[in-house]
This record gives C-alpha cells, structure tokens and sequence, in this order.
C-alpha cells in the first residue's frame, strides 16, 4: 500500500512484467511510497523460481530474488487468455497512473495491451515499456535478456575480455537492475509531462540501449572508428598504474592513477621504493607505459609481500586513488556499505537485510522493505479497490479468470 510523506505516495502503479528490468524499476517506484500492483499469470512470475531454476544463482533456503524484487508489491492473478479477466485488468486501468509492461511486441498486440489500445482506456496512463532490442528495427520481435541484448549485443563482454581469451560471462541481472533505473527516469519524465499538460503518454528504453550507454566510451569511439585490441593480461597492462595486483592475503587491488605525474613519487613512496621516482626508465607518463610490463612486475612484486590492510592504509596515507575487489562474501560485513544506505534492515523476518536502490533523496528515506507477496495473495481486495462488487469478484473466480 502507498506511505504517505513519501514523494511517490498515492501513485498507483500495474507491474504487467515479469523477470529481472521491469519488475526492478516497479520496486523502486514501490520503495518510494508507490501502491505497486503486480500482475501475474496463473504460473506467476518465472522470478519466483528462478533461484532454482538457473544454474548461476547461488542457492539458498531464502527466496532472496523474489523478495528483491517484489518487496512492497501487491499480487493479483489474472488469466489475460480470458476475456472476463482482461476486462477486469481495464478496471484496474483506469484508476492507475503507470503500467509496466515487457511483454514483446507481438504479444502485447496480442493481448490488446499496446498503448493505443490502453491509452483508450486510460489517457492520464504513464505507459511504460521495456524491451530487449527496443520499438522498432528488424529485431523489436526478438526476445531478450541481459546477458543477450545488454552484455553481449552491446560489445560489452567482448570489450571487457582479455586477449586471446574467451568473452566473459555476466552474473545474474546485472544489466537489468541498471536497465531499471533507466526505466525509472522515463517513467518519471512521463509524470512530469504529465504534471504539465493532463495527458498520459508511452515512455520506455531497451536493454540493447541501455547496454550500449553502459559501454558509450568504447561504442563512441567504434562510431568514430576507432578501437582498442583486446585487454592485455596483468603482466603486460597497457598502464601499470591502472592495473590489478594480489595482496599476500589473497586479496586483488585495482590502481587507477589518472594524474600519474603527481601520484608517481607516493606511488614509489607506498611501495617503499623512493629511488623509483628518479629512475630513467620511469621518468615520464610515455616511458613507464613503453616500459609497463617492468613496471608491473615491480609493482605485482611488492604488492604481494603485504595483507591488504597494510596497503589500505598506506596508499590512503600517500594519497592514492585505488579500490578493493571485493568478493560477493566481504558484503555483509562492509561497513561503508551500510553507512552509506545501500545495505539497510528490512521488515523481512527470513532476510533481515536487503540491498535498497541507489536513489538518495535529501527530504525522505525509501520505506523499508516488506515481503514480497504470496501469489494472488491481495487478488480480491485488489478487485474490490478498483469497484468490483463481491458477485462480480465470485464470478471471476468461477470462470477462472481469477484463480
């Protein structure tokens, strides 16, 4: 249900969605005091199994991707093959501000849920539509997912990969959650519309386009013609002060010095080896990237004689810009990670923690988490709130629109 004092209090939102981009932007809407109504088929949504039905999601006795990202959320169950049950979806319609939508094209055509058709039903409705390869083209119809159309369509797994090595595979959502967001700014540029002339309107994005954003320096530089061969591994880097070294905990530190001639002399201090700054293989930004893989050597040499803690400390102390790669284990217990809100409690008795989404807002904090729903579970007071009366609501469920 809405909260009030939130900025997003008293919207009504349809999550006609199912997976990972699309019900992830309907979450943040919900986190930010939206009435989230999801949507779903008899089945549900393949979110609720997908921990055990993928072979890359770790496993757990908590549905953790089903309350990620269906926390706050309402469900009704509504079989849109039924005509009853489609007419009841219109009820639900007219009295909402958005709808979510990711169903192809095709389908949406289908169903009768384009936004012509819905925008007859509801012209004040913020239509919002995700896609894998976006509206148009000689791919809208294809389906997509992340690791599809955002990662692999996109250049970004082959940019990211090292030479001679195969493409990398991404972890689970990756692109989705950053594909939401996107989600997220449209559908909020349409209530702003909104605000001004009365009028709903379709908004929407793609994983392909949102993909190619997330991979704009190498993707602009492609349209330009220029390109990069592919990564050269560690002990080669194309800049041995932005590279990865192994700590003697079995740690990795990733250097990204982009002012080199300033940094270079606390570089040499960190690692304890002053005389550095003054060598004439290393004198200039040019020489020390002809001379990188020496460089990496020294460098992957005195990294590795220390535990992390004793390079955190001292490259902070010299004033030099590096970041741990955490491992998805050191998450729960980052500190900065909490203080800075993007781990926080929940209302959620078997996952006392979630990851909150990644607005920050100066004049309100995102409601805490609640469960996400039991399939259906809010079905006929859902019905009821959009003026159903209980034999309407009967008949529904005797025809099995309503399950």
């Amino acid at each position: 249900m809405t909260e009030p004092g939130l900025p997003l209090a008293g919207l009504r939102v349809l999550d006609i969605s199912s997976f990972i981009a699309a019900p992830a932007a309907a979450v943040v809407l919900g986190d930010w005091g939206a009435d989230v109504i999801k949507v779903e088929g008899p089945d549900g949504d393949p979110n609720r199994r997908i921990m055990h039905d993928s072979s890359n999601y770790p496993k757990s006795a908590v549905n953790y991707p089903w309350h990620m990202d269906s926390r706050n959320k309402r469900s009704i169950v509504l079989d849109l093959k039924k005509p009853d049950a489609r007419a009841a979806l219109d009820r639900l319609i007219a009295i909402s501000d958005v709808l979510i939508c990711n169903f192809p094209p095709l389908v949406r055509d289908r169903l009768g849920l384009d936004y012509e058709a819905v925008k007859k039903v509801n012209p004040r409705l913020i239509y919002a539509s995700l896609t894998g390869y976006g509206e148009s083209g000689p791919d809208r119809d294809r389906p997509g997912f992340d690791a599809t159309a955002y990662f692999a369509r996109s250049g970004l797994l082959d940019a990211q990969r090292y030479e001679g090595g195969p493409p990398g595979v991404p972890v689970p959502a990756q692109g989705d959650r950053a594909t939401a967001m996107g989600l997220v700014s449209a559908i909020l540029m349409g209530l702003m519309q909104r605000m001004k002339t009365g009028e709903g309107s379709w908004v929407g994005t793609s994983l392909l386009g949102n993909g190619l954003w997330s991979c704009g320096v190498i993707a602009q530089a492609a349209l330009v013609g220029a390109y990069l061969p592919h990564r050269p591994p560690p002990e080669r880097p194309r800049s041995a002060l932005g590279n990865i070294y192994r700590t003697a905990d079995d740690r990795w530190l990733q250097l990204t010095i982009v002012r080199e001639d300033k940094m270079w002399p606390g570089v040499c201090a960190t690692i304890g080896r002053p005389e550095l700054e003054k060598d004439a293989r290393f004198a200039t930004v040019a020489d020390r990237r002809q001379r990188s893989d020496e460089l990496a050597a020294i460098l992957h040499d005195a990294f590795a004689q220390k535990d992390y803690e004793y390079w955190r400390e001292t490259m902070a102390s010299h004033g030099i810009t590096f970041g741990v790669i955490s491992r998805p284990q050191d998450v729960p217990d980052d500190q900065q990670a909490v203080a800075c809100g993007a781990v926080v409690e929940t209302k959620i008795a078997e996952m006392p923690r979630t990851l909150a989404n990644p607005i920050r807002l100066s004049f309100a904090e995102q409601q805490v988490a609640r469960p996400a729903p039991a399939l259906g579970q809010h079905s006929d007071e859902i019905l009821a709130q959009a003026g159903l009366t209980p034999d309407e609501i009967a008949a529904l469920h005797k025809s099995g629109a309503v399950p």
